[in-house]
């Protein structure tokens, strides 16, 4: 006696089996979109191969040119020279550093070679070898970075600090966050940087910075002051107790007796000689501390290395003719071949 499938269950196997089929579409879709993403591309490349094989005279010849051309320029081109110089502003005269060097530069982009004889005191003819000043964010470890990164968090409230990470920080950070600035100089003399130096030192000062350091001096006179009146009044204070323990040492056992042949036993006067002590050695310890700082900071800027007396060869991809040249032609031969195949294609189109 056979038994007859259920209704629902072949409805269901059905339905099973529409799924699985539309699941291996799905897939061969995907794998064929996939392969003719490939196809596209080895197509692109055989394309571009068989115009380079094509044309391949045409080609060898135009660069060899073009390298020629690159060859006779690069020889033509003077020789630029470029030095370094690390400094370390105070003051926040950083500020008026990177606004003079940006003026440097727009004088010499409108030649303006009067006013850098003036402002370096060097003759015309050497002012018109300076090419270009740059200022950089001078070298740095990862110390510095955190150490700028908390300076950071601390100028901002609670809340917002939480959303700034230290790679967004450092990402974004500008140039005048570090405190210590590369000041680079290309010139086609090549020792010239040295009599620089002179007109870049006065660039750091300014109205600003002026009164930043006189304000940052009246603040230590004040707070010297007031660390001397106290380490006066304690020293007064301990005077006072070496008396009293004076006065204590000169009775026998620390006892008197009466007129009435009493005898009684004074008690020895507490004092506080070491606390006082400690207290004395803490506020020498600041005032040491303010004069260290004057001393450190007592100038505009700290000059770390100085330009050398001659500069070192300047050299750069974007210098070598006899390579870019080439990378050029090359280039506009490419421009070429494409316009002429688009001209052929919009002429034979007919829709």
């Amino acid at each position: 006696m056979s038994q007859e499938v259920p209704k629902g269950s072949q409805n269901e196997e059905v339905d099973l089996g529409q799924l699985f089929n539309m699941i291996g579409r799905l897939f061969d879709r995907f794998f064929n979109f996939i392969a003719s993403i490939f196809k596209a591309i080895f197509s692109v490349f055989i394309y571009a191969l068989k115009a380079i094989v094509n044309n391949f005279k045409i080609i060898v010849i135009v660069l060899l040119l073009a390298g020629v051309l690159g060859f006779i320029l690069q020889r033509t081109q003077k020789d630029i020279y470029e030095s370094q110089m690390l400094v370390k502003p105070y003051f926040d005269s950083k500020f008026q550093l990177v606004t003079n060097i940006n003026y440097y530069n727009a004088l010499i982009g409108e030649k303006d070679y009067t006013q850098l004889t003036s402002i370096f005191e060097i003759d015309e003819e050497s002012a018109k070898q300076i090419i270009e000043f740059e200022i950089h964010p001078g070298p740095e470890n990862e110390n510095d970075k955190i150490k700028q990164y908390d300076t950071f968090l601390k100028s901002l409230d609670s809340t917002r600090a939480q959303n700034i990470s230290f790679d967004e920080f450092v990402e974004n950070r500008s140039i005048y966050s570090g405190d210590v600035f590369e000041i680079n100089v290309k010139s086609f003399k090549k020792d010239i940087f040295r009599s620089l130096e002179e007109g870049l030192n006065s660039t750091f000062t300014n109205t600003y910075s002026v009164k930043k350091r006189e304000k940052r001096d009246s603040l230590i006179y004040i707070e010297r002051n007031r660390i001397l009146a106290s380490i006066k009044e304690a020293d007064s204070l301990q005077n006072v107790y070496l008396r009293v323990m004076e006065e204590e040492s000169k009775m026998k056992d620390g006892s008197y007796t009466t007129k009435d042949g009493m005898s009684f036993i004074r008690e020895k006067t507490k004092t506080r000689e070491y606390d006082l002590l400690q207290e004395v050695n803490k506020l020498r310890e600041e005032l040491g501390k303010l004069d260290a700082q004057k001393v450190e900071e007592d100038v505009y800027f700290d000059t770390l290395s100085s330009f050398q007396d001659v500069g070192a060869k300047y050299s750069s991809i974007w210098n070598l003719y006899v390579v870019i040249m080439p990378m050029i032609a090359f280039v506009l031969l490419c421009i070429v071949y494409l316009s002429i195949r688009l001209i052929k294609y919009v002429s034979s189109y007919e829709g």
